[in-house]
């Protein structure tokens, strides 16, 4: 029996049986990690998107709620991360963000005049992205598998598949449920005014648990799309050694 590479194609009738899940090589993007690897930049980029919110942090409860010089000093920091991933040559995708949203916030704080105005526009994104998610879902549409499948290039072809959609619902659920966690902690805390819990909420409720999300969609995702490519493995060496079969001389 004759091996054939991963990359072999039997020609007629191929595409009426392709699979929705075809990796070509090691190197193929893995789809239950596309989210971590290429939507939020992996580790570093997560951690880099949030440092300047912790540092608001510290220093507006270690200034004794000095708004000016604890906006200043976020800034700073976002900017430092920015300089040294210039430095290093490296990608700003999401510093670039992080600097962004620190601005945005830095200036609903400064016409609030309060501490807890910097958290609004948080609170805000938590709400539109924890209703877009939940939407996404209701409609049949969950949001984890349109980004999984633009990420990947497989596009929409995962709706014509139920064990897909499902899936990729329940992944999209544990992403309803971190915004929703998020909202109902912070809410009471920001309607308060208490901005030292609410800062600490923020920061032990954003990477931490963002990290927490990404791994369990991981854990979701992970079991169907190794079982679906040790079926096509399989599909293609049968299919290989039946072709082999009949290439072979007779007599």
């Amino acid at each position: 029996m004759n091996s054939q590479s991963p990359e072999g194609h039997d020609g007629e009738g191929e595409a009426a049986h392709e699979p929705l899940i075809e990796p070509q090589s090691r190197e193929d993007v893995r789809e239950e990690r596309v989210l971590l690897d290429r939507a939020l930049g992996g580790w570093r980029g997560i951690i880099d998107s949030g440092a300047p919110t912790v540092v608001f942090v510290i220093v507006y409860v270690a200034t004794s709620n000095d708004l000016r010089i604890a906006v200043w000093s976020a800034l700073g920091a976002g900017i430092a991360i920015a300089l040294w991933r210039v430095i290093r040559r490296e990608s700003l995708q999401q510093i670039a963000a992080g600097l962004i949203g620190v601005g945005i916030s830095a200036f609903v704080a400064s016409r609030t005049e309060t501490g807890e105005g910097y958290f609004i526009p948080g609170l805000l994104q938590n709400i539109g992205y924890g209703l877009a998610l939940l939407i996404s879902i209701l409609i049949g549409w969950p949001l984890i598998g349109v980004i999984v499948g633009f990420l990947t290039g497989q596009g929409t072809r995962w709706r014509s598949d139920p064990e897909l959609r499902r899936i990729y619902s329940a992944a999209s659920w544990i992403w309803v449920g971190l915004f929703g966690l998020r909202i109902a902690v912070q809410g009471p805390l920001y309607l308060a005014g208490w901005v030292g819990p609410l800062g600490f909420a923020k920061v032990i409720m954003g990477v931490p648990l963002f990290i927490a999300a990404g791994y369990f969609t991981y854990l979701v995702l992970r079991p169907v799309f190794e079982r679906r490519r040790q079926a096509e493995a399989e599909r293609r060496a049968e299919e290989s050694g039946g072709k082999s079969e009949d290439e072979e001389p007779k007599g």
